[in-house]
């Protein structure tokens, strides 16, 4: 029996409800589309809250079509841009489309051709020639176009937009008519593109699709949503003392929102988590600790959730280094500018951030904070040195 309450679960809209209500009662498989465009190397937590949703429906008896979009990543989605996206080369996108298959499958029921099919766009896209450019042209007016928020703000602020950016989610729509979508889903900023396809699939003479999105998560940084851009995300693949980490290091404001979208807490077992930490009975500590035991066990296993929360316990609250530490071999020269070999080391990106963290009291030896920029070969042979709260390498 289809479980309604658990697909609509962590979702914001459902276009429309009531339709989308009708069809699952009928308990026909439906055909549930999910497009991602390979334009970052990895799958991250914040990508896999659409993902999981997609799963959910595969746990139903529906199947998921993933479409992979190797061109429109070409193109590039204006979601959410206030200037023209940079276009990635076919090299380029080739690359993160076998990176991100491996986290898809992290997260999918995989290798059931019943409840998936994986299908790349390229397929119908690269075949469109001017004609059917100019026929799918037609479908839209540019009035419609403007009325999505982002362009329109670009076009009010006199900042240029260009034709291809118009095309974008022509071509996402032109995704769910050669699938015969029943229903689209995406993160909320894709709600405007993927009505578009709802609207194309109409004109196409297709039943229109149902389309149902989820809210964007945030960053570990809890304020902007998480990117790979801005480098406050989790991935999926990170080892599991790594993805803990990172979530012992969000804001405790954020955990409400990753209990509710990053894990498969129902809404009753979320509300009554935050309600002990509103009411004292549950330490906010503790509490990010389950969070992050949870995260991680739904992506490696229980066990190594445990080993991970025991490496974070040593590397913080016991002030130990990881087991296992990178070594790096000191250049030459006495006394060692120890910016310059952080970021040799691969601890900081540059030098100036070296010697900031060091300026903040951020780079230690042995717990202690380091006095200065420069130190005696002696001081630092055979030392383990930690830059930031989980970098750190063996100075021989």
């Amino acid at each position: 029996m289809t479980d309604i309450d658990r697909l609509l679960r962590g979702v914001d809209t459902v276009v429309p409800e009531q339709e989308f209500r009708d069809r699952l009662a009928e308990g026909k498989p439906l055909r549930v589309k999910l497009g991602m465009d390979p334009t970052a190397p990895k799958v991250t937590l914040g990508w896999a809250v659409v993902l999981r949703k997609l799963r959910h429906f595969q746990e139903q008896g529906h199947k998921a079509v993933l479409i992979v979009g190797d061109f429109t990543a070409q193109v590039g989605d204006p979601s959410g841009r206030s200037e023209t996206r940079k276009r990635l080369t076919e090299a380029e996108v080739r690359g993160y489309a076998e990176n991100v298959l491996e986290g898809f499958k992290k997260v999918l029921i995989w290798g059931d051709d019943d409840l998936l099919e994986v299908r790349y766009n390229s397929e119908w896209l690269s075949k469109l020639d001017m004609a059917d450019v100019l026929e799918l042209t037609s479908k839209m007016t540019l009035a419609q176009m403007l009325e999505r928020d982002d362009f329109a703000k670009r076009h009010v602020a006199n900042q240029p937009i260009s034709m291809m950016e118009f095309m974008y989610p022509l071509l996402q729509g032109m995704d769910s008519v050669a699938v015969d979508a029943d229903i689209e889903l995406g993160g909320s900023d894709q709600l405007w593109n993927n009505l578009v396809g709802r609207e194309l699939m109409g004109r196409y003479g297709k039943r229109p699709q149902m389309v149902l999105t989820v809210p964007l998560l945030v960053g570990t940084d809890g304020v902007n949503k998480m990117s790979q851009s801005l480098g406050n995300y989790i991935g999926v693949d990170d080892d599991p003392a790594d993805m803990f980490g990172k979530v012992m290091s969000i804001p405790d404001e954020a955990m409400e929102e990753y209990f509710r979208l990053a894990t498969e807490h129902s809404t009753a077992q979320v509300d009554s988590i935050m309600a002990e930490v509103v009411n004292g009975s549950a330490h906010p500590g503790e509490t990010k600790r389950r969070l992050g035991r949870d995260i991680v066990a739904l992506y490696h296993t229980v066990d190594a959730a445990v080993d991970a929360e025991a490496a974070f316990d040593r590397v913080f609250k016991q002030k130990d280094a990881p087991e296992e530490v990178a070594e790096f071999v000191l250049p030459e020269g006495d006394p060692v500018w120890l910016p310059g070999v952080l970021k040799k080391a691969g601890l900081v990106k540059s030098s100036s951030d070296g010697k900031r963290l060091i300026a903040q009291g951020a780079v230690k030896i042995d717990g202690a904070a380091v006095g200065g920029e420069e130190l005696s070969r002696s001081e630092l042979v055979g030392q383990v040195i930690q830059a930031g709260k989980r970098r750190f390498v063996r100075l021989v």
